[in-house]
């Protein structure tokens, strides 16, 4: 596989129609559950407020609405956007209870929502499934309101080379878990091959630059197994 199949949106939504209802599972496994504290320490970096408000974009199950939610004392308005039915009917169950979330088909590079909208925008390892990820983060700046807050959490390349080393020789193991777990191999390789295509830390400042955000920066998490890329809309 390769970067073209970025671009295949069908091959994509394949990907996440065979893994949706493990995916959670998975995702725990795969980061031995340090996802966890990834997210949160994503919501520790906006520091909410109440009655502030969220887009979440490729939201998978709800995750970072649910913490955005807990954070706020569910005193927010928050919209979930995914563009995998399958996965927003499964964070709908998970997150019923959660009244102030709303959910929303749609996609990163065509947002259903009036410009100038949310305070906060957050994508969480999805900017990597994107078709076009210029076209993915002008609409996160359109919809921002003028002093909104742009957060990209996402797989990122790690720095240290014993590090990168183990990290690589773990992630050929990724599709051999998902094929046991899952029953599903192919989708892991796809995320283990679009990982390593992805965007490094500075060439995503440079394209959230490039797209009209100010203050940009990033911060590694985990020796840069991930990052934290953030920008403003000022």
């Amino acid at each position: 596989m390769t970067e073209n199949l970025q671009k295949d949106q069908k091959f994509i939504q394949d990907v996440f129609n065979k893994v949706y209802s493990k995916y959670d599972l998975m995702n725990d496994l795969m980061s031995f559950g340090i996802h966890r504290n990834w997210k949160k320490q994503l919501i520790t970096t906006m520091n909410p407020s109440k009655d502030q408000s969220l887009i979440d974009v490729g939201c998978g199950t709800g995750d970072i609405g649910k913490l955005f939610s807990l954070a706020t004392n569910y005193k927010s308005k928050i919209l979930s956007v995914d563009p995998n039915s399958k996965m927003i009917d499964e964070g709908k169950k998970r997150l019923k209870k959660f009244k102030n979330i709303e959910w929303k088909v749609c996609a990163a590079e065509n947002l259903s929502v009036k410009d100038q909208t949310f305070d906060f925008y957050t994508i969480s390892f999805g900017l990597r499934n994107t078709s076009n990820k210029k076209k993915a983060i002008a609409e996160a700046y359109r919809v921002l309101k003028n002093g909104g807050r742009f957060l990209c959490l996402e797989f990122s390349k790690i720095e240290n080379p014993s590090l990168e080393y183990i990290y690589k020789k773990y992630s050929n193991l990724i599709p051999i878990f998902g094929k046991f777990v899952v029953g599903e191999k192919e989708p892991y390789e796809y995320l283990v091959k679009s990982i390593e295509n992805f965007l490094n830390q500075d060439e995503l400042i440079s394209l959230m630059i490039d797209k009209g955000f100010k203050k940009c920066a990033y911060r590694n998490l985990s020796g840069g197994i991930v990052s934290i890329h953030s920008g403003w809309k000022i």
